[in-house]
C-alpha cells in the first residue's frame, strides 16, 4: 500500500493509538471553548493555582531574559539550582541528596515520564493505588509494562499493605505513592506511610513519590516523604516535586527528581536525548522561588484551605453525596453513585454525569472514572470564592433535574 493511500490509523503507531487523551486537559479545554462562545462557565476541572505567578519570581525571569540567561544549560539543571533544590529537600523534607542526584526537567510529569522509563521493563508490574492521577497508567502502558489498580477499602482513599498484598505479584516492580494525592485530596500519616514503607522493603520495590502538592496540607496533616524513613528507602525511591502548585508557576514547566545516583544518571542520559535541558529562564525563576520568600506560597495555601472548607461545607449540604474532607492539594473527591443510580434521565455512570453538567448546568467536573474510582467527582476548588459558591448552586439545582 502507498503512503498516499495509507489511512491515518495505519500511520500513528499502535503504542500511541493506545494512549487514552487526559480527561482533565480535554474538560479544561472545553471549558474554554464554551467561554469562547460566550458561555458562563463555571470550571471545576482546574489542576492549577488560579493566583499569578507572585512577583519577585516572575522578575526573577525577566532578569534572566536581561541577564543573558537564554542558552542551553547542563542537561540535568544548572549546578545552583540543583543544590538549592538539595538544601530544600534537607530543610523541609528531612532527606539527604547530592546535587548529582538531582535531574530538572520540563515539569514534574517530564520527570515522572524520566523515572518511569529508567525504573521499568517490559513485563514489569507497577501498583497503582486507587484513585490515581491519569497519566501514571498511560505512562507504565507506553512502556510495555501493566498497572495494576489498587483498591482500597469502601469509602477510603488510601491503601494498606493489606490491599498491596493482594495485588502483588513476582511481576512487581514498583510502587506509585502520591500524597497528597490528586484526585481526592487524601494524605497518608506517617504511621501509614511506615507501613507501606515496610512492605516496599519486604518486596524489593521501587517507589515513585509523586510530591508535588507537598505543601498544600490543612489542619492536622503532615506530609511525610518515605526517602526520610531510611537509606533503604531513600535508595529505592525516586522523589518528584516542581514549582507549579506551590508558585502557580504550571507554565514555567520546571520540575524536578532527587534519585540515587544510578538512578538520577540514567534519567538524565534519556532526557538528554529527549529534550535536553529545562527551560534556561524557568530554572532561574525557579532557583528564586526556592531560595527567596516563601511568604506568598503560605499566604496561597491560607486561601486554599478557607476555600476547601467553604466546598465541604456546601456540598455536605446536598444530599446524595458523601464526602471524605480532603486534608490536603485543592480538590474534593465527591462520592455521588447514590445520584447516577437515582437518574432517570439517561445518566449511568460519572462520565455521563459529566456530560449531563455541562450541557445542562455549564460546569465542569472531571468524572471519577478518570481516576480509576467509578462514582466519584473531582471538584477543584482552585477557583474564586465565587466560582464555588455559583458553581454549586448550579450542581445542586442540576441534580434535582436529574
Amino acid at each position: 500500500m502507498t503512503a498516499s493511500r495509507a489511512t491515518a490509523r495505519e500511520r500513528v503507531s499502535a503504542r500511541v493509538r493506545a494512549l487514552r487523551p487526559s480527561e482533565t486537559l480535554a474538560l479544561s479545554a472545553r471549558a474554554r471553548e464554551l467561554r469562547a462562545r460566550g458561555e458562563h462557565v463555571v470550571s471545576f476541572a482546574a489542576g492549577e493555582p488560579d493566583f499569578d505567578t507572585p512577583e519577585h519570581i516572575r522578575a526573577a525571569g525577566v532578569e534572566a531574559i536581561q541577564s543573558g540567561h537564554t542558552r542551553y544549560t547542563e542537561v540535568a539543571g544548572v549546578a545552583a539550582l540543583r543544590e538549592a533544590i538539595t538544601a530544600k529537600l534537607a530543610r523541609e523534607n528531612r532527606v539527604t541528596y547530592d546535587p548529582r542526584e538531582i535531574v530538572v526537567s520540563n515539569g514534574a510529569k517530564h520527570a515522572i515520564w524520566n523515572a518511569l522509563f529508567t525504573l521499568l521493563e517490559p513485563g514489569d508490574e507497577v501498583l497503582c493505588p486507587v484513585p490515581y492521577w491519569v497519566t501514571f497508567p498511560e505512562i507504565v502502558r507506553l512502556i510495555g509494562a501493566t498497572p495494576v489498580p489498587v483498591m482500597p477499602a469502601s469509602g477510603r482513599y488510601k491503601v494498606t499493605p493489606v490491599e498491596l498484598e493482594r495485588a502483588r505479584s513476582p511481576r512487581s516492580r514498583l510502587l506509585v505513592l502520591n500524597s497528597p494525592n490528586n484526585p481526592s485530596g487524601a494524605v497518608y500519616t506517617r504511621r501509614e506511610i511506615e507501613a507501606l514503607a515496610e512492605f516496599v522493603l519486604r518486596h524489593d520495590l521501587y517507589v515513585l513519590s509523586d510530591e508535588i502538592y507537598e505543601i498544600l496540607v490543612y489542619g492536622d496533616a503532615e506530609h511525610v516523604s518515605i526517602a526520610s524513613l531510611g537509606p533503604e528507602l531513600r535508595e529505592r525511591t525516586v522523589l518528584v516535586n516542581g514549582v507549579s502548585k506551590t508558585w502557580a508557576m504550571t507554565g514555567w514547566r520546571l520540575g524536578y527528581a532527587a534519585a540515587p545516583r544510578e538512578v538520577a544518571d540514567g534519567m538524565e542520559r534519556l532526557q538528554g536525548q529527549m529534550t535536553s535541558n529545562p527551560s534556561s529562564v524557568s530554572q532561574q525563576a525557579a532557583l528564586r522561588a526556592l531560595t527567596g520568600d516563601r511568604g506568598p506560597a503560605l499566604a496561597m495555601r491560607e486561601r486554599f484551605a478557607k476555600r476547601r472548607d467553604r466546598m465541604v461545607e456546601r456540598l455536605r449540604r446536598i444530599g446524595g453525596v458523601r464526602l471524605e474532607v480532603p486534608a490536603g492539594a485543592f480538590y474534593a473527591f465527591p462520592d455521588v453513585s447514590e445520584r447516577i443510580a437515582g437518574a432517570r434521565n439517561g445518566v449511568a455512570d460519572s462520565a455521563g454525569l459529566c456530560d449531563y453538567l455541562i450541557d445542562e448546568a455549564k460546569i465542569v467536573c472531571v468524572p471519577g472514572s478518570a481516576f480509576g474510582l467509578e462514582g466519584h467527582l473531582r471538584l477543584s476548588y482552585a477557583i474564586s470564592e465565587r466560582d464555588i459558591d455559583e458553581g454549586l448552586d448550579r450542581l445542586e439545582a442540576a441534580f434535582q433535574g436529574l
